[in-house]
């Protein structure tokens, strides 16, 4: 599970990096906002908010200037981050960041953060997201502490902000292992072959306009041959080799086989040169407690590789060490999902040729396979999925087309985790304006439920009506459009693809658009105005008010929304007394509280999950390991627990329903969710994108299976077209009556499930 919000997290895992500050000497000076401006911005900072940051020479903590984060309901993004990058050219163990923050009318977590990071990627990240500051504040200092990972090449430092209000930052200052970094020792950084071997970094000389049937074959087993060799051969796991440019060193003689035999001695060449592994000392085996095993069977296809090349496939595999390190994967400490920091992003290629896309199809393509703890639930055999993508990738010369191609490949492994980020959305519908409404699917059919806000203004009369059902978008059948337009919306199910499907199709030209919908018993045509949007993200499909509700001296409510794990206890002691807690988790929870608040549901020490880690040693096995449990802690909750759950409910939120599901007598009601757990390793493609996998296998304690399944609910309900134009809460209805029992009276559930004007 993500244990960050998912926009959030994405936010932190791709926010600009600064320029590194060249000189020591200027580095305090900076830190504490003192230093020149360009414009209103302090010199050397970045935001990844434009207009949002600047230096504030009035509201100060010392000396003659702050900084100074500022979100408004005008503002164009609910998140922002500022940070100042520095290099790590210094040894230690652990960083500290100390600061003083002052907050005004914060309506969301704001904080101190730090970011560790190689090639563009996070390795760690410290953002007091489990202690956040909201509200209104005076200057107040805060500590927050990462480990120095060798592997780190720059620390950013700065503040964030999720939601509107004021953030002021102030006399910053990063010490390492308790001294400031001014006056640590300078030390020598270690130049790797990424930045030693630089023969390819203008581009590959690959250029390709079509491809024959056989060079579709001869680049499959290249690209095979090439990952396997990545994460098995000392040479390469070591680090000797810049193993994306021995690809393009072997690729023109590969495409220019003139047949498989041809290719095959081609390789053959390329693996003498490249080496024999040798003996290993200490020889990895396999581990006991295997979940999924690697599925190397076909390095050893003589009819498909040859016998030479086969054999040396083999030889490698069996003379890999149980003692090396992989150079370019590592596990997350404490977590154990990949992190692949040292995959370069080659942001300056904006359109990469040919060479360079056919990397990030084999990049993308092996980190499936051997570091994906679901490849065996994707729903296709994966070794097609290479065949079929190789021609699109290879064709796709403008920006466009690449983002695009990758984006039908990411879909395909069905991980609601999956998405291509650092590119404006190829997804179709194309346009920048939207509808002024909110969509859900509801019984498959795009229903609108929600009125929209224009950016920067009120809700806006749209002529469209709670509970319309679109029919067509501008002649086109809807239907037609969703079928058109779902390969490029990934997720674990159809539920997923749909709910990511809601958020996009009322996009388009900033033009009235004819849209035909179902009102009752009547079809109408309405011309619609698309309008620019503040907020992209769906509202939760929670209750509105306050995050907990006494529904009614026998029912007790809380969403997770706007959960804050400090006030656990507080929620179960104000529900004490009710014959049942209801627990909505149609949304994605505000904070992490799966032991905060569990802890007061579970009678007895109670595992909730089973997880799955990759093996750094067996690249493509993963195996059992933490079985995370409750341990009881008072107050305790007596009543009945019921959790309602749908579509809304994704990783985090799916987690946290597994984990207050063993409460005893616990319901979940509701419908599929979008079966996505497990915490998301991140990387680079070429072209400066970026992409994610689900890193963590998540399973139920007797280990049953969510991905691409979910949260099965005990009583499955979704709402009706009809409820929805009555304003109905269906869902909450019948988790009342699960609490009140089936013979309670139907308009008193009704009137309590009724929700408050938002």
């Amino acid at each position: 599970m993500i244990r960050t919000c998912a926009s959030l997290l994405l936010a932190l895992l791709l926010w600009p990096s600064a320029a590194p500050a060249q000189d020591r000497a200027d580095l305090s000076v900076m830190l504490g906002f003192e230093g020149p401006v360009d414009g209103t911005v302090p010199r050397g900072w970045r935001s990844t908010a434009p207009g949002a940051f600047a230096v504030d020479e009035t509201v100060v903590h010392g000396g003659r200037a702050a900084g100074r984060l500022h979100h408004d309901a005008g503002s164009t993004r609910t998140y922002g981050a500022v940070t100042l990058s520095i290099p790590v050219d210094f040894s230690g163990r652990v960083l500290e960041l100390r600061g003083f923050v002052r907050t005004d009318g914060v309506n969301g977590p704001a904080g101190l953060l730090m970011r560790l990071e190689a090639a563009g990627s996070a390795i760690a990240i410290a953002d007091m997201e489990s202690r956040p500051i909201r509200g209104t504040t005076d200057w107040t200092e805060y500590r927050i502490q990462l480990t120095l990972d060798p592997s780190g090449l720059d620390v950013a430092v700065g503040a964030w902000l999720y939601g509107e209000g004021t953030v002021w930052v102030d006399d910053l200052e990063l010490l390492v292992d308790g001294v400031p970094v001014t006056d640590v020792p300078r030390m020598p950084r270690v130049l790797t072959v990424r930045e030693t071997d630089t023969e390819f970094t203008a581009g590959s000389g690959v250029e390709l306009t079509e491809l024959s049937p056989e060079q579709v074959e001869h680049l499959a087993v290249l690209g095979e041959v090439w990952g396997f060799l990545k994460y098995h051969h000392p040479r390469i796991t070591s680090g000797e080799l810049h193993w994306d440019f021995e690809l393009f060193r072997v690729l023109p003689a590969v495409l220019g086989a003139a047949s498989a035999s041809a290719r095959n001695l081609t390789l053959t060449e390329w693996a003498e040169r490249i080496g024999e592994p040798g003996p290993c000392d200490l020889c990895a085996g396999l581990p006991a407690d295997l979940h999924l095993g690697p599925e190397l069977d076909w390095i050893g296809d003589v009819s498909r590789f040859g016998r030479s090349l086969a054999e040396y496939l083999e030889r490698v595999y069996t003379n890999r060490s149980a003692a090396a390190s992989q150079f370019y994967v590592r596990l997350r400490p404490g977590i154990g999902n990949a992190l692949f920091d040292r995959e370069l992003p080659y942001g300056e290629l904006r359109a990469p040729d040919a060479g360079y896309r056919l990397l990030a199809l084999f990049r993308y393509w092996n980190i499936v396979r051997y570091w994906f703890p679901y490849r065996d639930v994707i729903g296709e055999p994966w070794e097609d999925v290479l065949i079929d993508a190789i021609p699109e990738i290879v064709a796709a010369r403008t920006r466009a087309a690449y983002a695009a191609a990758l984006t039908r490949l990411i879909a395909r492994i069905n991980d609601s985790h999956a998405r291509l980020v650092g590119n404006a959305d190829v997804r179709p519908p194309a346009g920048t304006c939207h509808l002024p409404v909110w969509v859900r699917f509801i019984g498959g059919q795009p229903v609108v439920t929600r009125e929209a806000a224009e950016a920067g203004g009120p809700r806006s009369g749209s002529g469209l009506a709670v509970g319309d059902v679109l029919l067509s978008l501008d002649g086109e059948p809807v239907e037609t459009l969703i079928e058109e337009w779902l390969p490029y919306y990934g997720g674990s199910n159809r539920t997923a693809r749909l709910a990511e499907l809601a958020q996009a199709m009322t996009r388009g030209p900033c033009t009235t658009a004819s849209v035909l919908v179902e009102r009752g018993d009547t079809r109408l045509e309405v011309n619609v105005r698309r309008l620019p949007r503040d907020d992209l993200r769906p509202p939760p499909n929670d209750r509105p008010g306050e995050v907990f509700q006494r529904l009614s001296e026998e029912v007790a409510y809380l969403k997770l929304s706007g959960v804050e794990a400090a006030q656990a206890a507080r929620y179960v002691e104000e529900a004490q007394g009710t014959r049942g807690l209801i627990i909505d988790i149609r949304n994605y929870p505000r904070e992490f509280v799966v032991f905060a608040l569990g802890q007061h549901l579970a009678r007895e020490p109670t595992p909730f999950a089973a997880f799955t880690a990759p093996d750094a040693a067996n690249p493509g096995a993963f195996r059992w390991g933490y079985v995370p449990a409750h341990e009881p802690a008072p107050p305790h909750y007596e009543g009945k627990v019921v959790i309602l759950v749908d579509e809304a409910t994704i990783s985090q939120a799916e987690y946290t329903a597994m984990a207050f599901r063993v409460a005893p007598e616990a319901v979940v009601v509701g419908s599929t969710t979008r079966a996505a757990d497990g915490d998301v390793s991140t990387f680079a493609l070429p072209g400066g994108l970026r992409t994610g996998i689900s890193g963590l296998g998540v399973f139920y304690p007797d280990r049953r299976p969510t991905q691409r399944i979910g949260i099965v609910p005990d009583i499955y309900i979704s709402p009706t077209v009809e409820g929805v134009r009555e304003g109905r809460d269906e869902v909450l209805e019948q988790a009342l009556f699960e609490i009140l029992g089936p013979d309670a009276d139907e308009e008193e559930v009704r009137a309590l499930a009724t929700p408050p004007a938002r």
